[in-house]
């Protein structure tokens, strides 16, 4: 077929011209909106991942610091309890220190 053939069923029927450049566009906007909706649920299905991920950080850092937390106040309490051993045995040391005084101020004396 020549052009000038298509040419002049063209101008004979210039609706089925703009059905055409209608369906073609109207083809080309779904193909893109296609690839649109398929971008998008591409980025959100790694934003849905990305949040679980997330979600499972945050419960796990929770839970150590649960733990920490736990631990640290065992460790608290032993501080406080080796603090107070320390406490008694400088007390002991002290009188021990001054007895040993005494008793070698006796030695001396009886040197004498």
């Amino acid at each position: 077929m020549s052009q000038s053939f298509l040419e002049s069923q063209i101008a004979e029927h210039p609706q089925t011209e703009k059905t055409a450049m209608k369906q073609h566009d109207t083809s080309e906007t779904l193909a893109l909106s296609t690839s649109d909706f398929a971008a998008l649920e591409e980025r959100v299905v790694r934003a849905v991942n990305l949040v679980k991920s997330e979600r499972q950080a945050r419960i796990a850092a929770e839970k150590r610091t649960e733990s920490l937390e736990s631990r640290l106040q065992e460790q608290s309490s032993l501080v406080k309890s080796l603090q107070e051993e320390v406490r008694v045995l400088n007390s002991e040391r002290e009188q021990v220190r001054q007895r040993v005084e005494k008793l070698l101020s006796q030695l001396d004396a009886l040197e004498l």
